[in-house]
C-alpha cells in the first residue's frame, strides 16, 4: 500500500561484541524456523521441504520504508511484545516492508523507546532488522520481505528512480539474500510493492516491462540464494493486449500468456493487492450486482491463476477499517475473506499498525489493543498451525476498584488466543468464570455492590487447552468520585490583545471553568466553561489593561474552589525583527476526510541557536463538531517523536475560521535549532472522536495548495509566551 509517511547512537568494542553476538545468535537460532524450513511450489499450492501443505496467517508490520527506517510502534512498546502479540494471535508469517534507501550509509533508525527497547539503541537498520528475524524465528514466525519504495518519501510507478536505479535495486536484493541464506526464518523476496503507472506487463519494453525485470531480479536472487519463494506483484494497466485497468499491484492478467520464468523452478508466487471504498472509490463497488460481482472480477484479475493451477496466489495487501456487513468497505472485506476461504489462497493482511490512514490496523491506537472486529473477520481464514501448546498462566493481575465495578489487566500469554475471567466471593475459594473469550488483556466486571470485596484469577485459552489459573487479585468496590481539588500552576501570558492561560490538570475533573476580574481579588465573572484543554486563550480585550485570572475544575461531583489567581496586561504588537520561521505543508489534501493532517518546519534564520523547549507553534481550526472531542498523533518528528507533545485550545470568542486551536510543545530533549538550523519533519494528525469527517476548507491555517514546506504565517509560533512568527486569526 501506498502509505503515507507516519510518518516517522557507543563505543567500538561495545557495537562490535553486539554485532557479534546478535549474529552469533541468528546462526545458533534455528530451533523453531528450522523445523519449517524453506518452501517451494506446485501448481497452486505452496508445499515445505516435507512436500506437505504450507499453513500461512499473515500480517503486514511497516515502518522500515519509512524515514524511521524501523517498525512502527517501537516508539511505545518493546519487540518482543510485539511478537509475542502476533504470535498469539495465531500468525505466523510477517510481510515486512523495506525501502531502498534504508540501506544508504547514513541512514539510522529513530523514534524507538530507549526505556522498552534498550537493545536495539544505535543499531544499524540491517542489525534491527536481524533483529526483528531473530524475535520471529524464536517464535516460529516466518518472514517475506518487501521492498516497498526506493526512497522513503513515497511511492514509485517503476521499480527504479533516477535516485535510486534498477542495479542497485537488484545489488540490495542479493545482498539481503546472501546475508539471510542460511536462516529459514526469512523465506521469500516481494520484489517491488504495487508498480503502476508506466508499468507495463508483456510489451518487451525493458525500460518498464516488469514481467521482464521480476524476471532479472528473481534470478539474481535465486543464484545467492536458491530457496526463497519469489513473490511477484501486479501492476495497474499496460497489459500486452488487455485494455483492463485496477489497483495498483493488481493487475495479473498478463501471467496467463506472459508468465515469469526464472532459472529455478518452482518458486514463483503471484501476489496480488486488493482494496476496498475505503481507499479509494471504483465502478464495481457501485455495480447494483455488488458485492456478487466481486468474484468474477477477482477470477479475472488474479484468481484464475489459482484457479486454473498456474501458480499459487498469496494476497499481499487487504484491508480496510469496516468488518461490518452494513458499510460498503465491511461487506466488500467480508466477501474477499469468503473468497480467500473459499478458494484456499494465501494471504498477509494489511495491516498490524494502527498509523495506516486509510485502512486501520489489527492494532488499535494505543498500539497495544488488539482490534477484535477485525480479528473475528480473520479468524475465519486463519488456519490452526501446528506448533500450539496450552499457554501459561496470565502474569502481572492487578485490580482496580471503581464505582461498582472492578477493572483487572495482566500481561498477555504467549499463545494465547483469549482468556478467561473467575471470581469468587472469598479469598481462595471457588471460582465461577464470569467471562470467556476475551481477546484483550483487561476486563471490567460491572454491577458489583460498593463496599464488597471480589476475588479474581484468569486464564489463557488457546486451540490446546486452557492455561492453571493466574495469581489471586482482590478489589473492593466503592463510590470514589470526589469534587476535585483546585487547578495548580495557572499562568498567564500576554499579547495583543489578547491572555492565554496554561494550568496543571486537576485530578478527576472532567472539563474547567475560567473566570476574570479587572480588579485584583474582585469579583470573578466566568468568561468559558466547559473547557476540556488545560490552555484557554481569552481574545478581544483592551490592551493596556491588566486582567485578572483564576480558574475552577468540575465533575460531575461538583466544582472545586477558585485556583490562585494569575493576572497579564495585553498590549499591541511591536516590530520586531526575529529569527524564527514556521514552514507548512500538507501530506493529505482531502479537505474533507476524517483527519486532519499537517506537517511543519520551523528554521532558524539567526546567528544563535534557539531552544525548543521555549516555543509553541499553534495550528488554527473549526471543530465542525459541538460534542465530539479531539484526539491528535504526532506520527514522526525528526527532533524526536517522544519529545512532541499537544493540546487543544479554546479560541473565545469564536471566529468563523477558527474556534480551536492545536498547540505543539517541545520537551528539553528535542534540544535547539542551530543557527541557519531547522526542526525538519514535525508530521501531525487530528481527529474527532466519532470519526466524522471535517471541513477544512474553512479551517484559518489550512491551504490546500501546499504540498512542500513554505513559510506560512497562519500558524503561529511563540517563543516564552511571546508571538514571534504569524498573524493570530
Amino acid at each position: 500500500m501506498a502509505t503515507a509517511t507516519m510518518r516517522k547512537w557507543g563505543l567500538m568494542l561495545l557495537t562490535a561484541a553486539m554485532i557479534c553476538s546478535m549474529f552469533a545468535t541468528i546462526g545458533a537460532r534455528k530451533t523453531e524456523a528450522a523445523a519449517l524450513g524453506y518452501y517451494h511450489t506446485s501448481g497452486s499450492r505452496i508445499l515445505d521441504e516435507a512436500g506437505n501443505p504450507a499453513i500461512f496467517n499473515g500480517l503486514n508490520w511497516f515502518g522500515f520504508e519509512t524515514a524511521n527506517y524501523s517498525p512502527h510502534g517501537l516508539w511505545s512498546y518493546s519487540l518482543d511484545s510485539f511478537m509475542d502479540q502476533i504470535k498469539a494471535h495465531g500468525y505466523n508469517l510477517i510481510r515486512l516492508p523495506y525501502s531502498t534507501q534504508m540501506f544508504d550509509a547514513g541512514s539510522m533508525p529513530v523514534s524507538i523507546n530507549a526505556t522498552t527497547n534498550p537493545d536495539l539503541i544505535g543499531l544499524t537498520p540491517l542489525q534491527l532488522m536481524d533483529r526483528v528475524v531473530q524475535e520471529a524465528g524464536e517464535r516460529g514466525i516466518q518472514i517475506i520481505l518487501d521492498r516497498h519504495r526506493p526512497d522513503s518519501g513515497g511511492q514509485s510507478e517503476l521499480w527504479y528512480t533516477a535516485q535510486y536505479s534498477e542495479a542497485r535495486w537488484i545489488s540490495d536484493w542479493v545482498m539481503l539474500a546472501e546475508h539471510y541464506a542460511n536462516n529459514p526464518t526469512v523465506i521469500g523476496a516481494d520484489l517491488h510493492n504495487e508498480p503502476h503507472g508506466t508499468a507495463s506487463w508483456g510489451t518487451g519494453d525493458l525500460a518498464t516491462d516488469w514481467r521482464l525485470a521480476a524476471e532479472r531480479a528473481g534470478n539474481a536472487i535465486l543464484a545467492a540464494n536458491p530457496n526463497w519463494l519469489i513473490l511477484v506483484e501486479g501492476i495497474s494497466s499496460n497489459v500486452q493486449g488487455d485494455s483492463g485497468s485496477y489497483w495498483w499491484g493488481g493487475n495479473l492478467r498478463g501471467v496467463q500468456n506472459y508468465p515469469v520464468r526464472l532459472n529455478v523452478a518452482n518458486r514463483v508466487v503471484y501476489s496480488p493487492h486488493d482494496y476496498g471504498p475505503g481507499v479509494a472509490s471504483q465502478t464495481w463497488f457501485s455495480d447494483p450486482s455488488f458485492p456478487n460481482n466481486m468474484p468474477a472480477l477477482w477470477d479475472s484479475y488474479w484468481g484464475y491463476i489459482s484457479k486454473n493451477n498456474i501458480a499459487p496466489i498469496l494476497m499481499g495487501e487487504f484491508g480496510g477499517r469496516g468488518v461490518d456487513t452494513t458499510s460498503a468497505e465491511g461487506i466488500w472485506q467480508n466477501k474477499l475473506v469468503d473468497y480467500i476461504k473459499d478458494n484456499d489462497l494465501y494471504w498477509t493482511y494489511w495491516c498490524l499498525n494502527p498509523n495506516s490512514g486509510d485502512t486501520g490496523g489489527l492494532l488499535l491506537d494505543d498500539w497495544q489493543t488488539w482490534n477484535a472486529p477485525k480479528q473475528a473477520m480473520l479468524d475465519r481464514i486463519i488456519k490452526p498451525l501446528n506448533t500450539v501448546s496450552v499457554p501459561s498462566a496470565p502474569a502481572s493481575l492487578s485490580a482496580t476498584a471503581g464505582n461498582a465495578q472492578v477493572t483487572l489487566t495482566w500481561t498477555a500469554s504467549a499463545g494465547a488466543s483469549s482468556y478467561n475471567v473467575k471470581r469468587a466471593a472469598t479469598s481462595g475459594g471457588t471460582y465461577t468464570t464470569i467471562a470467556t473469550g476475551v481477546t484483550g488483556t483487561t476486563y471490567t466486571n460491572t454491577g458489583l455492590t460498593n463496599g464488597t470485596s471480589y476475588y479474581y484469577v484468569v486464564t489463557a485459552v488457546n486451540s490446546a487447552g486452557e492455561s492453571a489459573n493466574s495469581s489471586q487479585v482482590s478489589a473492593t468496590p466503592a463510590a470514589t468520585v470526589t469534587v476535585p481539588s483546585a487547578p495548580t500552576g495557572l499562568t498567564a501570558a500576554a499579547s495583543n490583545a489578547q491572555v492565554t492561560l496554561s494550568w496543571t490538570a486537576s485530578t478527576g475533573a472532567t472539563s474547567y471553568n475560567v473566570k476574570r476580574s479587572t480588579v485584583s481579588g474582585g469579583t470573578f465573572t466566568t468568561i468559558a466553561a466547559g473547557v476540556t484543554g488545560t490552555t484557554y486563550t481569552n481574545t478581544g480585550l483592551t490592551n493596556g489593561t491588566t486582567y485578572y485570572y483564576v480558574v475552577s475544575a468540575v465533575n460531575s461531583a461538583g466544582e472545586s474552589a477558585n485556583s490562585s489567581a494569575a493576572s497579564a496586561t495585553p498590549a499591541g504588537s511591536t516590530t520586531t525583527t526575529n529569527s524564527l520561521v514556521v514552514q507548512y505543508k500538507l501530506t493529505n489534501a482531502n479537505a474533507s476526510d476524517n483527519q486532519i493532517y499537517a506537517s511543519f518546519n520551523i528554521k532558524n534564520t539567526g546567528t544563535t541557536a534557539v531552544s525548543l523547549s521555549n516555543l509553541k507553534l499553534r495550528y488554527y481550526l473549526t471543530k465542525d463538531s459541538s460534542s465530539a472531542s479531539l484526539s491528535y498523533w504526532v506520527d514522526y518528528a525528526q527532533v524526536g517523536t517522544s519529545a512532541v507533545s499537544g493540546v487543544f485550545g479554546t479560541i473565545s470568542p469564536a471566529k468563523t475560521t477558527a474556534d480551536t486551536y492545536f498547540e505543539l510543545s517541545f520537551s528539553s530533549a528535542a534540544g535547539s535549532i542551530a543557527a541557519g538550523g531547522q526542526t525538519g519533519d514535525i508530521q501531525v494528525r487530528i481527529a474527532k472522536s466519532d470519526w466524522t469527517n471535517f471541513d477544512e476548507s474553512n479551517d484559518y491555517s489550512f491551504d490546500g495548495t501546499k504540498s512542500a514546506y513554505a513559510d506560512w504565517n497562519k500558524v503561529t509560533l511563540y517563543q516564552n509566551g511571546t508571538l514571534v512568527w504569524g498573524i493570530e486569526p
